[in-house]
C-alpha cells in the first residue's frame, strides 16, 4: 500500500463570474506587479482592466509587467523580479496561460532571493542551489485551460543559449489564490483550445500510466479524462458554449491538482528547448501516438490504458490498443490528428541528438514510465512520430 502526501494551500474560486469576486479577498500585499503575456488578448478582451479595477476596489495599488513571451525565458524572469523590486510590489498577480503563470512563479521567487533563477534550476547547468527564502506570495487568474499552473508548485523556464527547457519547483511557489473563471476562457481560438485541452488531458494520462500512481492521483486524473474526452471536442468546435469551458476548465484544474507527469513531458521539453515557437500542446501531441502505442504493444500498462479508455466512452475496453484507438479519436475530433514535427522546424537528422538530453532537460519522471525507455526507445519513439 502506498503512502503519499496531498498538499493544496492555494485557495481557488472557481466558476463563472469569479474574478468580480477578486476585492473581496484578503489580498496578500499593498502593491501588486500583474503579469501578462507580451500578447493583446488580455487588454483586447478587457480582462486587465477587470483586474486592475478589482485592485481599486480592494485599495491595492499595483504596476503592470506585459512582457512575457510563449515559453517564457530566464531573461523575462529576470526583468519582471527588476521591474517588481523597483516598483516595491510586494505580491504577484499572474494574468494568463501556462506561460504567464511560470514565468510569475519564477518572478516572485527571485523577487526575494538572491541570484538569478538559473542558480535554482535543476538542469544539466543550472545551479541546483535550494532557495534560501520564500518566493512573495502569489495570485494566479488563468486564461486558458489547459497547464493546471493556477494550482501546482511547477514553473517551466526556457533558456535559449542553453538549449535547456527546465522545470523550477519551491513550495512557496503555490499561488496563495487562484481563480479559474470559464469567462476568461470564452476567447481562446480553436487551435488553441486544442492545445491546451491536450496538455490537460496528458497531464492526466501520463498520471494513470505512471507507476508511482496512487488512487488519490487516480480519482483526479480519470475524471479530468472524462471530461476532457466528452468536452474538449465541443469547446473546439464552439468557443461559447459556456457547458463544455465550464467543466474543460474543471479538468484542467483537476488534472493540476496531482500531476504525475511521465517521460513525453521530458520528451517534449527537449523539443521545446530548440524550437522556441513550438506550442507545448502541440508537441505533446505529436509524440503521443508513439508514445502510448509503445506501451500498449508491449502490453506493459494495461491496467491504466483500460481505465482511461472507459473514461473515454469506450465501455466495453479490453486493452491498451483500445485506449490508443480512443485517443486518436480524440485528436481527430479536434483536427490534431496530422500534425508535423517539419513544420516547426524540426528536422529528422536532428532527432538523434534528443536522447541524450533526456537527463539534461526536465519535464517527467523519466523512471516512471510502465517500463523503463532507454536511448534506441526514446529514438524509435521520435523517429516514428515524425512527419
Amino acid at each position: 500500500m502506498q503512502q503519499f502526501i496531498f498538499n493544496m494551500p492555494t485557495k481557488v474560486l472557481f466558476g463563472f463570474g469569479q474574478l468580480n469576486h477578486l476585492h473581496e479577498q484578503n489580498l496578500p500585499g499593498k502593491k501588486a506587479l500583474i503579469i501578462t503575456s507580451n500578447g493583446s488578448s488580455t487588454k483586447k478582451y478587457g480582462y486587465l482592466e477587470r483586474v486592475i479595477n478589482e485592485l481599486k476596489l480592494a485599495g491595492v495599488d499595483y504596476s503592470l509587467f506585459d512582457e512575457i513571451r510563449p515559453n517564457p525565458t530566464r531573461q523575462n524572469v529576470t526583468e519582471g523580479a527588476n521591474k517588481a523590486k523597483a516598483e516595491q510590489c510586494d505580491f504577484v498577480i499572474a494574468l494568463g496561460g501556462g506561460s504567464v503563470m511560470d514565468a510569475t512563479k519564477c518572478i516572485a521567487l527571485m523577487m526575494t532571493n538572491p541570484g538569478e533563477i538559473w542558480d535554482y534550476s535543476l538542469s544539466a547547468q543550472g545551479g541546483k542551489q535550494t532557495a534560501p527564502y520564500d518566493a512573495a506570495p502569489i495570485i494566479a487568474i488563468t486564461t486558458s485551460a489547459g497547464t493546471g499552473s493556477e494550482v501546482d508548485i511547477a514553473a517551466v523556464i526556457s533558456d535559449d543559449t542553453l538549449k535547456e527547457k527546465t522545470g523550477i519547483f519551491f513550495p512557496s511557489m503555490f499561488p496563495a489564490l487562484s481563480i479559474v473563471d470559464p469567462d476568461l476562457m470564452m476567447s481562446v481560438p480553436p487551435t488553441f483550445t486544442a492545445y491546451q485541452g491536450m496538455d490537460a488531458f496528458f497531464h492526466a494520462a501520463e498520471s494513470v500510466i505512471n507507476k508511482n500512481e496512487h488512487v488519490m492521483g487516480e480519482m483526479f486524473a480519470l475524471k479530468a479524462i472524462e471530461l476532457i474526452a466528452k468536452y474538449l471536442p465541443i469547446a473546439y468546435k464552439d468557443g461559447n458554449n459556456k457547458e463544455a469551458r465550464y467543466y474543460m476548465a474543471i479538468a484542467n484544474t483537476l488534472a493540476g491538482y496531482y500531476m504525475l507527469c511521465t517521460s513525453p513531458h521530458t520528451m517534449e521539453h527537449i523539443m521545446g528547448s530548440y524550437h522556441e515557437n513550438l506550442v507545448h500542446g502541440a508537441g505533446l501531441i505529436m509524440i503521443a501516438h508513439e508514445y502510448y502505442n509503445f506501451f500498449a504493444e508491449k502490453k506493459a500498462a494495461e491496467e491504466p490504458m483500460i481505465k482511461m479508455a472507459r473514461a473515454m466512452g469506450l465501455a466495453n475496453a479490453t486493452s491498451g490498443k483500445d485506449f490508443v484507438t480512443a485517443l486518436d479519436n480524440l485528436l481527430a475530433a479536434i483536427h490534431c490528428d496530422a500534425l508535423k514535427m517539419s513544420e516547426v522546424g524540426i528536422t529528422k537528422e536532428e532527432l538523434k541528438t534528443y536522447p541524450q538530453r533526456i537527463t539534461e532537460v526536465l519535464g517527467g519522471d523519466i523512471t516512471a514510465d510502465p517500463l523503463p525507455l532507454s536511448a534506441e526507445d526514446y529514438l524509435t519513439i521520435f523517429e516514428k512520430s515524425y512527419r
